[in-house]
C-alpha cells in the first residue's frame, strides 16, 4: 500500500472530523439544533445530503457488482430509483416541510405522525420508532459490511496486527470515524459531510469509466463480453424480475433518513431548487455506477482478471488503474458513500430513541442538554448493534440494503403519502398501514418468497408490503372515520 494512498485517506478522515467540530461549534445545543440543524439547510446541502445518505456503499459496491455479474438487465433498479426519487421531491418534499413545521414543529417522523393523528399519537410514535430502530440497525450494518470489504480487499496484509481480521478492523475504523463526527456535530455535521461526500462520489463515478475506456493501455469494448445479452435490458429478464427491480422506487416515500432532509430545508420555496440539484446529481451518479459495472466486466475479461466478489470491482479497479494518490481518493469516495448513509441512519435512530422513547416514557421533562446527550448515547448503541450484525464477512451489501429498504418503503411509504395528501385518513388507518406494511415484508422474507415465488423468480418484498399497507390504510380509515377531519393535510 503506497504512502500516498494512505495519505489521501488520512486527509479525508481529517476533513470529516473537522466538519464535525465545526458543526458542534455552530449548531445550537438543543434538540432542534442537534436533530434537525434548526431547519436551516440550504438547497444544495439538503439536495446532496438527501442523495448521498440515500445511495450508501450500495452505489459503489452493490450496483456495480450486480451489473458486473448479470449485465445491463440489473439497470432496472437504477431506472426505478430515478423515477421514485423524482416523485418523492415533487409529492412528499414540499408538503412534509410545510406540515411538520405547522403541526407542532415536529423533529422526527414519529412526532409528525403523532401530531397529524393525535387520537393515535402515542401508539404511532412507539410503533414507528420500533420499526425505525429495528430496520436501521440492519441498514447500518450494510454500510459497515461495505467498510469491512474495502479494508479487507484494498489493505490486505498492510494493516497493523491487532488480533482482528482486516474485515473487522475495517468495520471498526469506519464506524469509529462516523461515530465521532455524528455524536459531536449532530444533523448539521451529517448534512455537511454528506455534501462533501456526495461531490466526491460523483467525481469518482465519472472518472473511473473514463479511465477504463480511454486511459488504459488495453482499450476495452463492452461488446467483447461473451455473455449473451450482456448489454440488453430484457435478456433473461422476467416480468416479475423487472417489476421487482423497478419497484425499488416505491421505497423512497418511506425512507426516514432521506425525507428528514425535506424537513430541514430552510424554506419551502427552496424545495424545487433542491430537487433539481439532487436529481442531476443522482442521474450522473447512477449512470456512472452502471458503467463501472459493465466496463469493469469488460476490462476483467480482456485482461484475464479474476474477481472473486463482484461487489469489490470498484475497489479492484481503483487499485489497478490509478496513481496511488488517486486510488486513495477513490477509496475515500467509497468510504464517503458508506459513511454518509451510516451517519444519517444513526442520527434518525437516535432521534427516535430520544424523542419517542426517552422523552415520551422515561423523562418527559428532560432538559435540552440531557436530551442531546441521550441522543449521542443512542448513536453509539445503534452503531454497536450494527457492528454485531455486520461481523459476518459473507454478508452481501445489496441483500442487506434491499431488506431494510423494503421494510421502510412498505411500512412508511403509503402512510407518509396519504398522511400528506388525504384528509379522510384516520389514526387507526395509519396504525393499520404501519403494522401491515412491516409485517408483510418480514413474513415475505421469512417465507423466502423474495427468492422463489409461485415456482418462478422471487418477487421483491416491497411490492406486496406496499400494496397491503395501502389497502389497510384505506379500508381501516373507511371503517373508523367519524365524519370529521382529524387534521387538515
Amino acid at each position: 500500500m503506497n504512502a500516498l494512498t494512505l495519505g489521501s485517506l488520512a486527509v479525508y478522515f481529517v476533513l470529516m472530523l473537522g466538519i464535525g467540530v465545526y458543526a458542534w461549534r455552530k449548531t445550537a445545543k438543543d434538540s432542534s439544533g442537534y436533530l434537525l440543524a434548526g431547519r436551516s439547510l440550504t438547497p444544495s446541502v439538503a439536495a446532496l445530503s438527501a442523495g448521498a445518505s440515500d445511495m450508501s456503499g450500495w452505489l459503489l459496491l452493490g450496483l456495480p457488482g450486480a451489473l458486473f455479474a448479470s449485465g445491463l438487465v440489473e439497470a432496472w433498479i437504477a431506472i426505478g430509483l430515478t423515477v421514485g426519487a423524482a416523485l418523492n421531491w415533487i409529492i412528499v418534499a414540499p408538503r412534509l416541510r410545510e406540515q411538520t413545521e405547522r403541526l407542532g414543529d415536529a423533529l422526527t417522523i414519529p412526532q409528525f405522525l403523532a401530531n397529524r393523528f393525535p387520537d393515535s399519537g402515542t401508539l404511532l410514535r412507539v410503533i414507528s420508532a420500533v420499526i425505525i430502530v429495528g430496520f436501521f440497525t440492519v441498514y447500518t450494518a450494510s454500510g459497515m459490511v461495505g467498510g469491512g470489504k474495502l479494508f479487507a480487499t484494498a489493505f490486505a496484509g498492510v494493516l497493523p496486527d491487532t488480533g482482528l481480521s482486516d474485515y473487522m478492523l475495517g468495520i471498526f475504523i469506519t464506524a469509529g470515524i462516523v461515530l465521532v463526527y455524528t455524536m459531536i456535530g449532530g444533523f448539521l455535521a451529517v448534512s455537511l459531510t454528506d455534501f462533501v461526500q456526495g461531490m466526491i462520489m460523483m467525481v469518482a463515478l465519472v472518472v473511473m469509466p473514463l479511465v477504463i475506456f480511454f486511459g488504459t493501455e488495453t482499450a476495452v469494448q463492452l461488446s467483447a463480453v461473451p455473455q449473451e445479452g450482456f448489454l440488453s435490458l430484457t435478456q433473461g429478464a422476467t416480468a416479475i424480475g423487472i417489476i421487482s427491480a423497478v419497484t425499488w422506487g416505491l421505497g423512497y416515500f418511506g425512507q426516514p433518513h432521506i425525507i428528514v432532509r425535506f424537513m430541514a430545508i430552510d424554506k419551502v420555496e427552496n424545495v424545487p431548487i433542491a430537487g433539481w440539484i439532487c436529481m442531476i446529481w443522482m442521474v450522473i451518479s447512477l449512470a456512472g455506477a452502471v458503467v463501472v459495472g459493465l466496463s469493469g466486466r469488460a476490462y476483467a475479461q480482456a485482461n484475464g482478471l479474476v474477481v472473486e466478489d463482484p461487489e469489490t470491482i470498484f475497489i479492484v479497479l481503483a487499485n489497478l488503474l490509478f496513481h496511488p494518490a488517486v486510488t486513495g481518493f477513490l477509496y475515500a469516495a467509497l468510504l464517503a458513500a458508506i459513511m454518509s448513509t451510516i451517519s444519517s441512519q444513526l442520527l434518525v435512530s437516535s432521534s427516535s430513541l430520544t424523542e419517542d422513547f426517552y422523552r415520551l416514557f422515561l423523562r418527559r421533562n428532560a432538559s435540552e442538554a440531557e436530551a442531546v446527550n441521550i441522543g449521542r448515547l443512542s448513536v453509539a448503541l445503534v452503531a454497536s448493534a450494527g457492528i454485531v450484525i455486520a461481523a459476518d464477512p459473507e454478508s452481501q451489501v445489496l441483500g442487506l440494503v434491499s431488506n431494510a429498504w423494503a421494510g421502510f418503503g412498505a411500512a412508511f411509504g403509503p402512510l407518509i403519502l396519504l398522511a400528506l395528501t388525504w384528509n379522510r385518513m384516520t389514526g387507526a388507518g395509519a396504525v393499520a398501514g404501519l403494522v401491515t406494511g412491516a409485517g408483510v415484508v418480514a413474513a415475505w422474507i421469512a417465507l423466502g418468497w423474495n427468492k422463489a415465488f409461485l415456482g418462478g423468480p422471487g418477487l421483491y418484498e416491497i411490492v406486496p408490503g406496499f400494496a397491503a399497507s395501502l389497502l389497510a390504510i384505506v379500508v381501516v380509515s373507511g371503517m373508523t372515520r367519524t365524519g370529521r377531519e382529524e387534521v387538515k393535510a
